[in-house]
């Protein structure tokens, strides 16, 4: 059977080209993502962490900190009663302002990661930006004396190919999450908790914060906790859940 399309008149070749410039538009959103697809993902070259083993039983709590004081003592509370250990990425320049803070994040045996030294967008520096920033930050837990873990979680969470590749060159691994629990947001400590606990899967890494504007991190933590527990789950810090295990890295968005 032949099927003929006949375009006549002048609504028909308008009709016409709308129709190419659609395909076109779709072509060029397809080829787009296909590329991004790759941009965190490569089989040889250096990755972005987001995620742990699934076929594990590990599960990763994470705290960024950035700014301010009031609540982070709180989490800290939680954390040890509960008696988990964590992986919080800490800004260096809040570091250097908050040191007794910093020492008992690491008596308590939590792990410490980089967010580098300044709250600064790694996606719009150029490499030698971001690698002073980077090692800027490691001075700072060096001159602390406490151990800082080689992982890295760019300050504004924001990651492209350059900012992986910056950060391998000076021996970090970049982290990011698979679980938001959105806590900044204050929603309330049952959004919070089911923000973390709806998708659960082993070797998830989760984003907490633990700056001021967390204000109901601490609250909703021992609900998140005893869920993780219930379901056979062990908390552990990020080195803990990557190490020798198949970790995946993917597009970030």
């Amino acid at each position: 059977m032949n099927f003929f399309v006949v375009v006549n008149g002048k609504k028909g070749k308008q009709a016409l080209i709308i129709i190419v410039a659609a395909l076109f538009t779709a072509i060029f959103l397809y080829l787009e993502n296909a590329l991004n697809n790759t941009v965190f993902s490569t089989e040889d070259g250096p990755r972005a962490i987001y995620k742990g083993d699934e076929r594990g039983e590990k599960i990763a709590l994470t705290f960024d900190v950035n700014w301010g004081d009031e609540h982070i003592l709180n989490i800290l509370e939680v954390l040890k009663k509960e008696k988990v250990n964590s992986t919080f990425f800490i800004l260096a320049d809040w570091a250097e302002r908050h040191p007794e803070v910093v020492t008992q994040i690491a008596e308590d045996g939590h792990e410490i990661g980089s967010k580098g030294y300044s709250y600064k967008d790694y996606s719009e520096l150029e490499a030698s930006e971001i690698k002073t920033d980077i090692l800027k930050s490691k001075d700072v837990f060096k001159v602390l004396q406490v151990k800082a873990a080689p992982l890295l979680r760019p300050p504004t969470g924001n990651i492209n190919e350059e900012v992986i590749t910056t950060a391998s060159e000076v021996g970090y691994t970049v982290v990011h999450w698979s679980i938001d629990s959105q806590d900044w947001l204050r929603p309330g400590t049952k959004e919070i908790t089911k923000n973390v606990t709806k998708n659960l899967n082993g070797g998830d890494i989760i984003l907490l914060h633990a700056s001021d504007s967390a204000s109901q991190t601490a609250e909703a933590l021992p609900s998140i906790i005893q869920f993780i527990k219930k379901k056979g789950y062990k908390n552990v810090t990020v080195t803990e859940l990557i190490t020798n295990t198949d970790t995946k890295s993917g597009e970030i968005n």
